[in-house]
């Protein structure tokens, strides 16, 4: 397992995080997603420790807090320095009814900031990140808020996840404009099924030096493999819950070479599928979920796998994206220089 820096910042995070997603879950969404309790948690985490992972990622929404809980009482359990280890939660989605119960405003961000260091039993939060963006709380408000908690001590580094490129780039500008905490990472969809984020978020994050957190590398397990030919096994999670959305047209020639890259490596399509996203020089970790520790494990060995460039070329050209303008425009061979 290697590390990583997380953007320009001068943290270091192992190339694979652990996602806590599937912690605490009972009934409705989080039932679906993952309902592991105490126990499988603390088993799940000591094998990621064991593999090399120092980062775990959470939100506060994860199970309505449970999440949180179950994690920060993982690493007490398992004896883990704080020092040891990088931990990442989310604050906007909505925790209760009410309008002020959701959201990006200084209220929200400030009171779920306590309420997630209380749920995980820390005195700081290493990377607190705003989970979506809020049309209705000016951006000037969320990031003096995140600036806010930086400057106490309950925050080290501040994060955005699922903005848009404008949304980006408009927050880089107030942080440096106002001199407030910088934006050190982006969470984002990732996968080779599922690579818009290459048509303008990519070359933002590269040219700001903001560092990319992949969430859902394999697309929901469909680039396993098993829902290839229209297959919905039961019990999977693309079967219960139809998300990310994946164009399954597309999806199925990309399978195949996906599969056929994978025997040449004597390695799983889900090992190939992680590794070519850490041979993306934008991506500082890819964000591992397990419900078992074969599975996890499983996936931390996909730090193993060297693709060559034959591999990384019939990869991406299984799984480019269609040109959209502007870009048919600026390839076009009167505006390429000589």
């Amino acid at each position: 397992m290697r590390l990583r820096k997380l953007g320009s910042s001068g943290l270091f995070v192992s190339e694979l995080c652990f996602g806590a997603m599937t912690f605490g879950g009972s009934d409705g969404l989080w039932g679906q997603v993952g309902k592991l309790g105490q126990d499988d948690a603390d088993t799940l985490i000591g094998a990621a420790l064991d593999g090399g992972v120092n980062l775990f990622d959470t939100a506060n929404i994860y199970a309505h807090g449970r999440s949180e809980e179950i994690l920060g009482r993982s690493l007490k359990n398992l004896g883990v320095a704080r020092d040891d280890v990088v931990v990442a939660t989310k604050v906007a989605s909505s925790m209760g009814d009410g309008p002020n119960r959701g959201g990006a405003s200084r209220l929200h961000i400030l009171s779920e900031c306590r309420a997630s260091l209380r749920r995980l039993g820390l005195d700081h939060i290493d990377l607190y990140q705003i989970h979506a963006f809020d049309p209705a709380t000016p951006m000037e408000e969320t990031l003096e808020a995140l600036d806010t908690l930086v400057r106490a001590g309950d925050v080290r580094y501040i994060g955005l996840s699922n903005w848009a490129a404008w949304q980006i780039m408009k927050a880089i500008g107030i942080t440096r404009a106002r001199n407030l905490a910088p934006i050190t990472s982006l969470q984002a969809y990732y996968t080779l099924v599922g690579r818009d984020v290459e048509r303008e978020i990519v070359p933002l994050l590269a040219s700001e030096q903001v560092g990319l957190m992949v969430w859902s590398p394999l697309a929901g397990g469909y680039l396993t493999g098993k829902y290839a030919d229209g297959g919905h096994p039961e019990g999977a999670r693309q079967t219960e819950l139809d998300f990310p959305p994946i164009d399954r047209v597309r999806g199925e020639p990309l399978i195949r070479v996906l599969k056929d890259v994978a025997c040449k490596h004597d390695r799983s399509s889900a090992q190939v599928a992680i590794a070519w996203l850490l041979k993306q020089p934008v991506v500082s970790t890819v964000i591992i979920g397990a419900k078992r520790v074969e599975q996890l494990r499983e996936n931390v060995q996909a730090t193993e796998v060297q693709l060559d460039p034959d591999d990384m070329a019939r990869l991406d050209s299984a799984s480019h994206l269609p040109i959209e303008y502007p870009g048919w425009l600026l390839n076009a061979p009167s505006n390429r220089s000589s």
